[in-house]
């Protein structure tokens, strides 16, 4: 007998590929019912299966999703924005767009960080203006979500966040700065 544990690979300790189609159905099943309980009475539900469904990065959630970004509740509005970035289904692109108009700042941070992680050049325009957010998180999450997208069009807004009150958002201006230009060095001229 070896010291050692032997690895196994293949065999008995991999599910067959039944268990795998099982569990795979079982997870689909989970996240159906996940997007039901978006339209539940209880606010508490409502925002936690938001964000479980971000977790869960299933593109059948994108839809019930961008319906939540509606919510009477800001708590679940900016959690679903959130998974909705974590998806990383472009369909919700334009949605979370919009929803950077909003008047409640939560709703606004979490459509920054959902464009961000999305990483599509059309939010790089409707973003620059949360640069001057009176709320300094949007600020920040704008700026983050700027650099992730990494678009020359955002270098001039950027630099002027250099200069903005924070200094939590001046770092990130500057990350974000630093992210463009490393992008734009890789790119062939």
């Amino acid at each position: 007998m070896p010291d050692t544990p032997v690895p196994v690979t293949g065999g008995e300790h991999e599910p067959p590929g039944d268990d795998i189609a099982a569990v795979e159905e079982m997870r689909k099943q989970r996240v159906l019912a996940y997007c039901r309980l978006l339209t539940s009475d209880s606010l508490d539900t409502r925002w936690k299966v938001a964000e479980a469904l971000g977790d869960e990065r299933d593109p059948i959630a994108v839809e019930p999703l961008i319906a939540a970004l509606k919510d009477p509740y800001v708590d679940v509005q900016w959690l679903a924005a959130k998974s909705l970035g974590q998806i990383g289904d472009l369909r919700a692109v334009e949605p979370l767009i919009a929803a950077l108009a909003s008047t409640d700042k939560w709703l606004r941070v979490g459509a920054a960080w959902g464009l961000g992680k999305l990483r599509d050049k059309r939010a790089v325009e409707p973003l620059i203006p949360l640069l001057k957010d009176v709320k300094k998180t949007v600020r920040k999450n704008a700026a983050w979500a700027l650099g992730m997208i990494g678009d020359e069009r955002a270098v001039a807004a950027l630099t002027d966040a250099l200069q903005d009150p924070d200094p939590e958002v001046r770092t990130v201006a500057r990350e974000a700065l630093d992210t463009i230009s490393k992008k734009t060095q890789k790119s062939p001229a």
